[in-house]
């Protein structure tokens, strides 16, 4: 292992260490918050807690499938696996995302909707116990987004890692969605009138299953095969067209298999004039060099392809590669 192989181990261990905790502390929110939601609203019957509690009990269900994640993405290749599990971090996203949809979305809807249907009124006690328990469930949230967030900008890590991505939108959510339950209790005590806490209810449901949609995309995405960003592309081309043993970069073909292990393969004609023994050490010279510089490349392979005469005059790659990965005139 190079050092730069090694420091990008360690860095990776650390930044899980750190989700690990990320999720402990959103969980343990949750937990906490969902248990005093539900017995306030079975205590008062207001559909907003009611919902409330289910958004908590799906979010503790989901910060278990995210430590699941974590864990079982870090197990090494085998032979049924070649390339690793890091790919598992997505499935479990997508799990936790299916479960905010079913147990959060879809009970807050129905909360509401059978708000409006028997039009049951709280009390003025039960009010306040309502108003007391979501002011601990908005601190108790607040402390766990606040959290994330630090990681993400600490890291710039929140547009990859989908663990702290499901974190933060379940944070968020659950922040608004405590809002909107004060603001819909708020309302029916001023006025009486039930709607407004139901429609609090099924505001809250929607809001869940938008976030849901989202994370469940983004999940597809990427367990059905994503390249990398196109700028990260574009730098390996312009790396590998800079070599002076490679006259044209043909191709280019990338896909994460993993928060941090990428796919690169690459169709490229050498410079004439090598013999079989230099284009073997000049491929692997070209690996080692591409692993060096961007570490999550851990999977190279070079499609090394006969350098056309000078009949043909064919252009060097221009450094810009189309969707398919391959090579665009300027």
């Amino acid at each position: 292992m190079t050092h730069t192989d090694g420091q990008h181990e360690r860095d990776t261990t650390a930044r899980d260490v750190r989700t690990r905790i990320t999720v402990f502390v959103a969980l343990g929110a949750n937990l906490l918050i969902a248990a005093a939601k539900a017995v306030a609203g079975l205590f008062t019957g207001s559909p907003a807690l009611l919902s409330e509690a289910a958004h908590s009990v799906a979010d503790s269900l989901n910060e278990v499938f995210l430590l699941i994640a974590v864990h079982r993405s870090k197990r090494p290749p085998d032979d049924r696996h070649p390339f690793g599990y890091g790919n598992e971090r997505y499935f479990w996203a997508l799990l936790a995302a299916v479960g905010i949809f079913v147990m959060g979305g879809c009970f807050s809807v129905y909360q509401g909707v059978q708000a409006l249907r028997t039009g049951h009124q709280e009390s003025l006690k039960g009010y306040l116990v309502g108003l007391a328990v979501l002011g601990v469930a908005l601190l108790a949230d607040g402390v766990s987004l606040i959290r994330a967030l630090h990681q993400a900008r600490r890291q710039g890590e929140g547009a990859t890692d989908p663990a702290l991505r499901t974190v933060i939108g379940e944070d968020a959510t659950a922040v608004i969605g405590v809002l909107l339950a004060a603001v819909g209790i708020a309302l029916h005590l001023a006025t009486g009138q039930v709607a407004w806490e139901a429609g609090a209810s099924m505001g809250i449901g929607i809001l869940l299953v938008c976030v849901a949609c989202r994370l469940v995309r983004e999940a597809r995405d990427r367990l059905i095969g994503e390249a990398v960003d196109t700028e990260l592309r574009d730098h390996i081309g312009d790396f590998l067209a800079s070599q002076s043993e490679i006259d044209k970069v043909a191709a280019l073909l990338t896909m994460r298999l993993g928060l941090d292990s990428v796919l690169v393969a690459a169709r490229v004609d050498l410079v004439p004039g090598l013999d079989s023994e230099e284009v073997e050490l000049v491929c692997v010279r070209l690996k080692r060099r591409i692993t060096a510089k961007w570490p999550s490349a851990k999977h190279v392979f070079l499609d090394i392809t006969e350098a056309p005469g000078p009949e043909e005059n064919a252009p060097r790659f221009s450094g810009r590669l189309g969707h398919d990965g391959t090579s665009r005139s300027p």
